[in-house]
């Protein structure tokens, strides 16, 4: 029986893997070979669709994403950072396209992962929604017609338990309106403000972060002119947006030459 392309999920155990095992099992033409969760989780062992929610699918969930790896055709990790990286490698090795959940790299490590996509293909996204990839175009748009007229605002929320500010979405939001009007957001990012700062700076690009109970995610860019507010919104309400995307990035990457892409490739946005 044919299984189509066949999903690992990493970080099987989570809020995220979870959805992200029913979103394979929901999408023709892929099927889940491999579900992986920590070391030391409760999880271990369990059937990984009964851990989701579905009838059981046959599939234990492991500790080791080397024991599935000949198994499957590509990997989704939704796990940490630290983890992702050392998937990576295994990846690599085993010759394996792999879609990246995972936010907050730091420079040295993301040059990892661009290196690594010189030997197989790479789906890293900030956000696997297909509506905040449209936000992303909207907000370019936006600032390359408002120019340097408009205060730029970025604000985001998220749930108690998310681990980096600002969230991968916000500063990738902050780089595509800094592009858009030839600034570095290194040099013209603020980080929150107290005290008494002075008149705002027209050039800089301010973030906002608000974490609390169990919000999904929220992003929302401001542009303030005189006389007049732009406010481009995304808001998801719940963590299938996301799973549904990555699965679509999954089934996009499977077969590809080495490389590394984004969810505007996967959705073939900006293609002229």
């Amino acid at each position: 029986m044919d299984q189509g392309v066949r999903i690992a999920v990493v970080g099987a155990a989570g809020r995220m893997g979870r959805v992200l095992i029913r979103a394979v099992q929901e999408r023709d033409g892929l099927s889940l070979a491999g579900a992986v969760a920590r070391p030391g989780s409760s999880a271990v062992g369990a059937d990984a669709g009964t851990l989701a929610g579905l009838s059981a699918l046959g599939v234990p969930v492991t500790d080791s994403l080397a024991a599935v790896l000949e198994a499957v055709d590509v990997v989704i990790d939704f796990s940490t950072v630290a983890a992702t990286l050392e998937h990576l490698d295994l990846c690599v090795r085993a010759g394996r396209p792999v879609v990246l959940g995972a936010t907050g790299f730091t420079e040295a490590e993301r040059a990892r992962i661009r290196e690594a996509a010189t030997h197989v293909p790479v789906v890293h996204a900030p956000n696997y929604s297909v509506g905040v990839n449209l936000a992303l175009e909207l907000v370019a748009a936006a600032a390359r017609v408002l120019g340097d007229e408009a205060d730029v605002e970025i604000v985001e929320a998220h749930h108690r338990h998310k681990i980096d500010a600002p969230s991968g979405t916000a500063l990738r939001l902050g780089e595509v309106v800094a592009d858009a009007l030839g600034r570095d957001l290194s040099e013209v990012a603020v980080y929150g403000r107290q005290g008494a700062e002075g008149p705002r700076d027209r050039a800089t690009i301010g973030f906002s972060t608000i974490r609390g109970g169990d919000v999904v995610g929220e992003h929302t860019v401001l542009f303030a002119a005189e006389g007049e507010r732009l406010e481009i919104t995304h808001r998801a309400s719940s963590r299938d947006t996301f799973a549904r995307g990555a699965v679509r990035a999954a089934a996009w990457v499977a077969g590809r030459a080495p490389g590394l892409h984004g969810m505007e490739d996967v959705l073939g946005l900006g293609a002229g």
